[in-house]
């Protein structure tokens, strides 16, 4: 049984979808590529950045409507 042809948004060039096939079913390998490698770029940071940003978090104040603790009624 043959695969389904698609049709890329991106560049309307026609592709099989395969089952194996990485990135969005609607767009073709080529035009899936980028998208999956800036996701994988914006996951790994450096251990400086990550010491930055808990550091970034931990002196942003947060306002009493939203801090709740679990297991508390607004009663």
């Amino acid at each position: 049984m043959p695969f389904p042809v698609k049709t890329c948004v991106v560049c309307a060039e026609e592709f099989e979808l395969k089952p194996d096939k990485p990135g969005f079913a609607n767009r073709c390998p080529s035009c899936s590529e980028p998208e999956a490698e800036d996701a994988s770029a914006k996951e790994h940071l450096d251990p400086e950045m990550h010491e930055a940003r808990r550091e970034s978090d931990a002196r942003t104040p947060v306002s009493q409507g939203e801090l709740t603790l679990s297991g508390e009624d607004d009663a």
